[in-house]
């Protein structure tokens, strides 16, 4: 839904290999477009900066490399997203610290009105993103947080949505 300034509401969800992330990217996308006007989509890949300094050209290599297997993983959760959806997601891949890129996507764009976290399924906690924005730093931040339990099926992300 467009906000009172015509401005497009969009999700965040933050990406990376595991299922419970496609299941929040399932979330964001069904909600958004269950929005009067309709919503959209916010994909996010933030890569580790390249750990090795002696030689530039290798450091770079290393970036190009993680830049493109960034792509190719937002690409294909992309083709995803559209088998059950009109929706078109945006892309935004940052390097750094996850916790730190998180945030600062969701204060340099406006537009970002909900973060869509993923819940891991395994026994070692729901993750640090989750822990971070959704138990410490929840009440910080200018939008609300939604985790989505990794231990949902589709069919369950479907019916909730």
């Amino acid at each position: 839904m467009s906000d009172s300034e015509g401005q497009i509401r969009n999700f965040l969800v933050v990406v990376d290999d595991t299922p419970e992330c496609r299941l929040a990217m399932r979330w964001a996308a069904r909600r958004a477009m269950r929005l009067d006007g309709g919503g959209g989509v916010v994909l996010l890949r933030v890569t580790e900066p390249p750990d090795f300094q002696h030689w530039m050209g290798v450091g770079e290599l290393m970036r190009e490399e993680a830049r493109e297997e960034a792509e190719q993983l937002l690409t294909n959760l992309a083709k995803e997203l559209l088998e059950g959806t009109t929706l078109t997601p945006q892309f935004v891949i940052r390097e750094g610290d996850l916790a730190e890129q998180v945030q600062s996507v969701i204060d340099d764009d406006k537009s970002i009105r909900i973060l869509v976290l993923g819940a891991s399924a395994e026994s070692g906690g729901p993750g640090p993103l989750v822990k971070r924005f959704a138990g410490e730093r929840s009440g910080t931040l200018r939008i609300p947080v939604t985790v989505v339990p990794g231990t949902l099926s589709r069919d369950d992300v479907d019916m909730l949505s």
